[in-house]
């Protein structure tokens, strides 16, 4: 497990973060709804291994990382606590690596701020620029009522199952998210929906890399990666046998799909190393 060591004061909130030193491009990892830093345990150690500057973090109002009385989780405060961590760190232009509704903040961000990041991996997430049909526009607003009426108690195990599908995955799933009130949970899929903004000319502006577990089934990134690929010309990496935080239910297939994309990037004479 990452030693989230250090405190980075915010209004609302205080965020918790690990910096592992490197001497290779900084790599940031943001974890997805509901989950923690530690659902990038495998990867950070394999990255740090491979010799990158690998900083691992809490979103307000998970893990280690508090919210503070009366504030609310939104998708502008979330990008901002990710902007402000860039720059306590100084990070000369990192690969931002971001699983679900980290990957989406993480886009957010590349779209705001093109300059700030070398590159862009996004696991399991939605494209945000990407076309909707008109199902999925009836359905994307629908998401967090809908999960306001299931009870508390069952919620964690719920959304676990939802999200691995390995023994292991879910069961550190199911724990991570009975780790967060339910009105935050709720608040953070509100988020997550608020960052989806299509744009049908919208390119991404730094190299861009996708991974995905075969047996997604969340929303409609199932949909949306494939279609987000081939619009870009990306390689979309497909993992066998996981779901959608495909980092606990297959983390070596996934630290090596990671991995290989900044690798290639490199040994291409793209710009990240």
């Amino acid at each position: 497990m990452v030693n989230l060591d250090r405190v980075l004061p915010r209004a609302g909130g205080e965020l918790r973060y690990g910096d592992l030193p490197g001497e290779r491009r900084p790599v940031v990892l943001t974890h997805g709804a509901g989950m923690d830093h530690r659902m990038f345990d495998a990867q950070a150690r394999d990255l740090h291994g491979a010799g990158h500057r690998v900083v691992t973090w809490d979103q307000r109002g998970h893990g280690a990382s508090t919210l503070g009385p009366g504030t609310r989780f939104t998708a502008a405060s979330a990008l901002d606590d990710l902007v402000a961590l860039l720059d306590h760190l100084d990070l000369d232009r990192p690969v931002l690596v971001g699983h679900s509704l980290g990957g989406n903040l993480s886009q957010a961000l590349v779209r705001r701020l093109p300059d700030r990041a070398h590159a862009l991996i996004v696991l399991d997430a939605t494209w945000n620029a990407g076309p909707l049909t008109p199902a999925e526009r009836f359905l994307l607003p629908l998401a967090a009522p809908s999960l306001a009426l299931i009870p508390a108690a069952r919620l964690p195990g719920m959304m676990a199952r939802a999200s691995a599908v390995t023994p292991e995955g879910i069961a550190e799933c199911e724990a991570t998210f009975a780790r967060i009130p339910k009105r935050v949970f709720l608040d953070v899929w509100r988020a997550t929906a608020a960052l989806v903004d299509p744009d049908p000319d919208y390119c991404t502006p730094v190299p861009l890399g996708l991974v995905r577990g075969d047996r997604d089934r969340t929303g409609n990134i199932a949909a949306a990666m494939p279609r987000w690929a081939r619009a870009e010309g990306v390689r979309e990496h497909v993992v066998p046998d996981a779901g959608h935080v495909v980092t606990l239910d297959a983390p070596e297939a996934t630290s090596r799909a990671i991995r290989d994309i900044i690798d290639g990037w490199a040994a291409g004479g793209g710009r990240p190393e």
